[in-house]
């Protein structure tokens, strides 16, 4: 890495997969609005292995290892670059080992802070507004959690490496600390932006970072008001899953065939993506609404890969 390529005093977020999509669905938005580039990325085969295989059509189908990736975003103001984190998985096993892999990776390029994102399952209703709880490292983290707003989480656990990240970043020294967005316990499974909204409000002003979060406010405006109206015709119902509720793909159904117009259609939105990362958002909310992520997710990183 050349001396205009390294990192000036960067920050690091790491995001997973987890309840109401709330860190990783930050941290896509994130990485599309900054024009995030992919910096490196960590081997999987020390940490993964294949559990089983897929068949299709009777035919055994390769299956890829859960990717770990580091994006970068430099400041244009010269204060401190943001060095985003993307696991596809946790570990299924040596979380510890695996968080320490990463603290060590990201000290490399000089990591002055730490942060997670994860969410706080409630008993709110989609349309209240949700809390962001806190949980820091350091008091100085805290007291800046405090001035946001965030509620400081007075007990309990972190789940998964959201926690134990903060773990292995206090034993080498480094501040920071996990944002939980606060989502209905009811919907816990499903994606709530609303949750993804709040903790990217606070993360942006506690980063001095400056984001258009209107296309997610618009999204999360969508999306709360198809909860509401469910639980408000369902009350007491279970079970009901997100193609009943119209936010998500019908597990039943097939994916859209190769000359369908939904396929048509996400090759535009990888055309406009190409020339302008802000639209990426838009790209992978419509791979997520067709339950195509995962079989164009190489695809859509390679939006990232060069500054």
């Amino acid at each position: 890495m050349s001396a205009e390529e390294k990192p000036l005093s960067p920050w690091l977020l790491a995001v997973w997969p987890g309840m109401g999509g709330v860190a990783i669905s930050a941290g896509y938005y994130l990485m599309a609005k900054l024009g995030m580039h992919l910096l490196v990325e960590l081997p999987a085969a020390e940490f993964f292995d294949h559990e089983h295989i897929e068949v299709r059509d009777g035919l055994v189908q390769r299956k890829r290892l859960p990717r770990s990736r580091l994006f970068l975003w430099n400041d244009p103001a010269h204060r401190h670059d943001l060095m985003l984190f993307i696991g596809e998985a946790q570990p299924p096993a040596r979380g510890g080992d695996f968080c320490r892999r990463l603290i060590e990776r990201a000290s490399a390029f000089g990591v002055t802070r730490v942060f997670t994102f994860a969410a706080m399952a409630t008993s709110m209703r989609p349309s209240h507004p949700p809390r962001v709880f806190g949980a820091a490292i350091d008091r100085e983290t805290l007291a800046s959690f405090r001035s946001l707003g965030v509620l400081p989480l007075e007990s309990g656990t972190i789940s998964g490496l959201n926690g134990v990240l903060l773990g292995a970043a206090s034993a080498v020294g480094l501040p920071g600390g996990c944002l939980l967005g606060e989502i209905p316990q009811v919907f816990s499974q499903i994606p709530f932006p609303k949750a993804a909204l709040a903790v990217l409000e606070r993360f942006t002003t506690l980063a001095g970072i400056t984001l258009d979060l209107s296309e997610l406010r618009t999204h999360a405006g969508t999306v709360e008001r198809t909860l509401e109206t469910f639980l408000a015709r369902m009350e007491g119902a279970t079970g009901e899953t997100e193609a009943a509720l119209g936010i998500g793909p019908d597990e039943d159904s097939s994916p859209p065939r190769r000359d369908s117009p939904d396929r048509r259609r996400i090759d535009a939105l990888f055309e406009q993506a190409r020339g302008d990362r802000s639209r990426a958002y838009e790209l992978k909310r419509e791979l997520d609404r067709l339950g195509l992520f995962a079989e164009y997710e190489d695809r859509f990183l390679d939006l990232f890969k060069e500054p």
